[in-house]
């Protein structure tokens, strides 16, 4: 048989993180373990019924089974406008400022495509969702990590940027609230960002798929976008997968600038055939019906932070209290020599799959992550067993 040999691409890049963690995890569920899986941010809870609903009626519809628009329905583009414009007093023409997307994953990887040229430098603030830095890298984009640290409450010290790398940059990834450390940034933090990336030509490219996950209905994840002058560089990438737990069904959004927009989808236009319109007509009915689920929603993962804080706290394991995602962020406690060797412990002995925390980059080293996507007396079982360890 031929040996294929891969592109230096995919030959040069390091083990896709959670693919790493599943392997791992099998070998253990191999031995008999009872696996208990805080590793990857895939809700555990299904699809509401009134979505399942409107897609088992879009489904009987012979005009969805043609080819979708590749850049979404302008009706499933204008119930993204007006679910902005309800949630976030952000006004958006469905027409030119919105497009729809394969999940957000697929519309942050391929948005490099449109705007990065080889040698081009792109910001990223890290710890990290890998997507951001590996689709530079695919388009041959230079990477530069900007750390992201407690003691700065995890957003970039846009101060310690010098003014001529500022000025080299084409683009700067950021995600808030965050994962993996669900740190959230505040108004002013936009505006000097806003600001700054006006004096230098940078686009802003903000992943904000965990707004809606929130715990203090006085305290809401913002936009980017509700901060004055933010169209001018910005195109935010949202998602319904983690809002409304339809992570399988794979449809997003992204909105902002115009011209940002409008390059993604010339991307799109070229490499793939859009959303299966049943999806996007289901879509529409979560974004205009969807609040007094996410409500409940939130209240679910509001009680299992409150029970895994507590919890970890219980065990004298350090960890950032939420205001908005659903991991925890927390600290590998002492005799470990890394987050990796840690995590690697407490699965092999224990069961429990966590996620090391340099797994999203240096500055994650020393900490781990946990998933909420379990049930309370799983999630209590899971420290129990991590503190026996």
């Amino acid at each position: 048989m031929a040996d294929f040999k891969l592109a230096d691409r995919l030959a040069t890049l390091p083990p896709y993180l959670f693919a790493g963690i599943d392997k791992v995890k099998a070998e253990v569920a191999a031995r008999g373990v009872d696996i208990i899986s805080l590793g990857i941010g895939d809700p555990d809870l299904p699809t509401p019924d009134f979505i399942i609903e409107a897609m088992k009626k879009a489904v009987e519809r012979p005009a969805n089974h043609q080819y979708p628009s590749y850049v979404g329905m302008l009706e499933f583009r204008q119930e993204v406008a007006n679910w902005y414009g309800r949630r976030f007093g952000v006004s958006l023409d469905p027409k030119t400022e919105v497009i729809g997307l394969i999940g957000s994953k697929e519309g942050i990887a391929h948005f490099p495509l449109a705007f990065v040229n080889p040698g081009d430098l792109v910001l990223v603030c890290t710890p990290n969702y890998p997507v951001y830095h590996i689709a530079t890298g695919f388009v041959g984009g230079e990477v530069q990590f900007i750390p992201l640290v407690e003691e700065n409450d995890y957003l970039p010290d846009l101060d310690a940027i010098p003014a001529a790398t500022w000025d080299r940059a084409k683009m700067i990834f950021v995600n808030y609230p965050n994962n993996p450390t669900a740190a959230t940034a505040p108004r002013a933090f936009y505006e000097k960002l806003i600001g700054i990336c006006r004096k230098h030509n940078v686009i802003i490219a903000h992943d904000t798929a965990y707004t809606e996950v929130y715990y203090d209905e006085n305290d809401k994840p913002m936009s980017i976008l509700e901060v004055e002058g933010a169209k001018d560089v910005t195109i935010e990438f949202h998602s319904l997968s983690k809002t409304y737990n339809m992570t399988g069904w794979r449809v997003g959004m992204a909105v902002g600038n115009a011209s940002l927009v409008a390059g993604l989808g010339k991307v799109k236009e070229n490499v793939d055939s859009g959303i299966f319109q049943a999806v996007q007509e289901a879509s529409i009915v979560a974004l205009r019906d969807g609040d007094d689920f996410c409500r409940e929603l939130r209240a679910i993962y509001r009680k299992r932070r409150d029970v895994v804080v507590a919890a970890l706290n219980k065990v004298g394991i350090a960890c950032r209290v939420p205001t908005a995602a659903f991991y925890i962020w927390a600290k590998v406690p002492a005799g470990y020599g890394s987050s990796a060797e840690f995590v690697t412990a407490v699965l092999e002995k224990t069961g429990v799959v966590l996620t090391p925390g340099n797994g999203f980059g240096t500055p994650g080293e020393g900490y781990f992550r946990i998933s909420l996507t379990v049930d309370t007396h799983r999630l209590e079982e899971a420290v129990s067993r991590i503190a026996n360890l």
